[in-house]
């Protein structure tokens, strides 16, 4: 587990006053705490502790109209802009679903929750934002205001949400290392028999459960006609081939607390250093090329036809993303979606 460094709130304030352009991920990564640390050293000078039960922050962010929503892994972030609505509360997993904004939440992630107001003053202008982050401290869910949100509304719904607690500082609990990928050989076969009968997406996990297999490793070990492994290269030439082809498919970045699920086209791609962008209005996506270690093209029978996906992962098999073809006519996959998973670049081999 990692162990946070203990620092003093004026000392990370210095910190930042020193530091005005870094981003809050990376002066929390400099100072060795967690990003909920940073922001709580700023209770009482921009920041509010609020209740974070999503119970509570999304009929919130509802009131709050036109917002954009940041859910983010390590080496990907993934924005939507759209107004939160259509939600359905859970003890294990919530949702939201609108045409812009479609979350799956975990609410025993959300565990500390802050409203941020930070003045900018190259813009003239104060950001608001909800930020939600888990035990560690690591961010699970944001939901930034923008120009046209309901900023009137801001100081009543912070009031509404605040709790009692306003010290300032933020104890953490030690962060829990990714799971490293986890296969049992021995049970190959009976993977691959179950997989073959699989209805729905989501029985993959079960699957993969109850033979004490995760993700990863059940995919190292399943083989052909379930899985290919890809070259890491194919994350950045799926994206290519999709913005070329103009089709639309389904992009998942997701944390323990919080899925974001973009459907649409990829229209703007824009490379800068490791990262390979998508710029489009509405839906922005950041990727680190260079953290990408291991990418698969999978397919799961279902009821409506092969779910066919592309999946990247980190080096220490945390997943990155999936990308889906959009199905049409009550089919999981599309024939133009099929094609460009089929012509990506094959993986020499793969460590079981």
């Amino acid at each position: 587990m990692t162990q946070h460094t203990q620092y003093d709130p004026s000392a990370i304030r210095a910190f930042l006053a020193d530091n005005p352009k870094l981003r809050a991920r990376d002066a929390a990564d400099a100072m060795g705490i967690s990003e909920a640390q940073l922001v709580a050293a700023r209770i009482g000078q921009g920041a509010t502790r609020i209740a974070a039960h999503p119970d509570l922050i999304v009929p919130a962010a509802e009131r709050l109209g036109e917002v954009m929503a940041l859910t983010r892994v390590g080496a990907c972030v993934h924005e939507k802009v759209g107004t939160y609505g259509n939600y359905h509360s859970g003890e294990h997993a919530a949702m939201t679903l609108t045409e812009e904004i479609d979350l799956r939440i975990f609410p025993s992630h959300w565990v500390h929750a802050y409203a941020v107001e930070t003045k900018s003053e190259a813009e003239q202008a104060t950001r608001r934002s909800l930020q939600i982050f888990d035990a560690a401290g690591d961010a699970v869910h944001k939901i930034h205001l923008r120009a046209g949100s309901n900023h009137d509304l801001w100081d009543g719904i912070v009031a509404e949400l605040a709790l009692d607690d306003q010290s300032e500082g933020q104890e953490v609990a030690p962060r829990t290392p990714t799971e490293a990928a986890k296969a049992r050989p021995d049970k190959v076969d009976v993977l691959r028999a179950e997989w073959a009968k699989l209805t729905d997406t989501h029985q993959f996990l079960r699957l993969c459960s109850k033979l004490k297999m995760n993700r990863l490793g059940a995919y190292r070990i399943a083989g052909a006609p379930f899985v290919r492994a890809l070259r890491p290269s194919a994350a950045n030439a799926m994206l290519q081939a999709v913005q070329a082809a103009g089709i639309e498919v389904m992009i998942f970045v997701g944390n323990r607390g919080c899925i974001q699920i973009h459907n649409g086209k990829v229209e703007t791609l824009k490379p800068m250093g490791p990262w390979q962008n998508i710029m489009d209005p509405g839906f922005n996506l950041h990727l680190r090329l260079d953290k990408v270690a291991e990418v698969w093209a999978v397919e799961k029978p279902t009821q409506r036809g092969p779910a066919v996906s592309v999946e990247a992962f980190d080096a220490e098999g945390g997943i990155i993303f999936q990308v889906f073809g959009l199905g049409k006519e009550g089919r999981d996959s599309r024939a133009e979606w099929t094609r460009i998973v089929e012509a990506l670049p094959i993986a020499e081999s793969v460590d079981a």
